[in-house]
């Protein structure tokens, strides 16, 4: 009899003492009760926490071998410390990132991995309704249409890592050297025959959410100039335009006063804001240009993605496939 496929859960958590057990039990309680046959593996990536999380996990992987942990040695952000989760992943499938506090309901897993044994390498959620305020809604809808119609690759919009993709993406994605993996936008890149799910993507119910506004936007950037050169065309074209107007009101200037005739005005007002609006304009280009000049800066430098201090369960042995109670 052939062994039964497994399937890979990420999750990525920091400072969730309270959510990493209802997390576990929930898809357990899945496995146990819609996919009987087939066996799992749930992979936590710890990103140092500071609470009570790492003992909780250490307990969760005592009971259950299927529990499998890595402890970083500091907090790297939730984009490596997943990355590196979903490159130690053995299953034939692999869900990249089922946040620990349930926002993305693994009760959608059943239906995505039906759908993966259709035949569709990636099947990414698609958030369809978001129970959040309306301003941060409106300025993630934004941001991923922004994304969207600017990559160099069609990334879906409203999709986050909640995707499960077949094991070839899983080794595909082990061969991107990224110093900062834009997740969704690797596997985008990566190609293969994908469907979308939508669902509604859920409040959070207990503790707070670690992102705050500074990295939300760095999150963005990263997402940004990972797959486009927008930003930077976006600049040329305002410094072109700029330049072109400048040329024109000269060339005015100088007609006028050979043509016309008449005292030139002081212009000291002309003169100030002319000043400010180039300084703003070129300190915004700037800023534009030394997004892509650190990214290069940090991509070139070879630093580990994670530094781990440890890992528990991934040597024990397959365990039995999960069956309903």
């Amino acid at each position: 009899m052939p062994a039964p496929k497994v399937i890979s859960v990420v999750t990525p958590c920091y400072n969730e003492q309270d959510n990493v057990g209802p997390c576990h039990e929930a898809v357990r309680a899945v496995f146990a009760r819609e996919l009987p046959g087939y066996d799992y593996e749930h992979v936590f990536c710890d990103n140092a926490s500071t609470d009570a999380t790492p003992g909780v996990l250490r307990e969760l992987a005592a009971r259950d071998p299927r529990v499998k942990v890595i402890l970083n040695a500091r907090n790297v952000g939730p984009f490596r410390s997943a990355f590196n989760a979903i490159l130690a992943t053995r299953g034939d499938a692999c869900l990249l990132m089922l946040a620990a506090d349930l926002q993305d309901p693994p009760e959608l897993l059943p239906q995505m991995v039906r759908l993966w044994a259709e035949g569709n390498e990636v099947v990414f959620g698609v958030r369809k309704v978001r129970e959040e305020g309306g301003l941060m809604r409106l300025t993630r809808r934004l941001y991923y249409w922004t994304v969207s119609k600017f990559a160099d690759i069609s990334i879906p919009q409203n999709t986050g890592e909640f995707q499960l993709v077949d094991r070839r993406v899983v080794e595909a994605l082990r061969r991107c050297d990224d110093y900062y993996p834009y997740i969704r936008g690797l596997v985008a890149n990566c190609g293969f025959r994908r469907t979308g799910v939508e669902y509604t993507w859920r409040a959070r119910k207990r503790g707070f959410s670690k992102n705050r506004l500074y990295h939300l936007i760095d999150q963005g950037l990263n997402g940004l100039i990972s797959f486009t050169n927008v930003p930077m065309r976006v600049c040329m074209a305002t410094g072109f335009t700029v330049a072109g107007l400048s040329l024109l009101y000269a060339a005015f200037t100088v007609a006028y006063h050979l043509f016309v005739g008449g005292t030139a005005p002081p212009g000291i007002p002309t003169l100030i804001t002319a000043l400010f609006l180039f300084s703003g304009i070129q300190l915004f280009f700037f800023g534009v240009l030394g997004e892509y000049v650190s990214a290069i800066h940090a991509q070139v430098r070879k630093r580990p993605l994670v530094v781990e201090r440890e890992r528990i369960n991934f040597d024990a042995e397959p365990a039995a496939p999960a069956r309903a109670a």
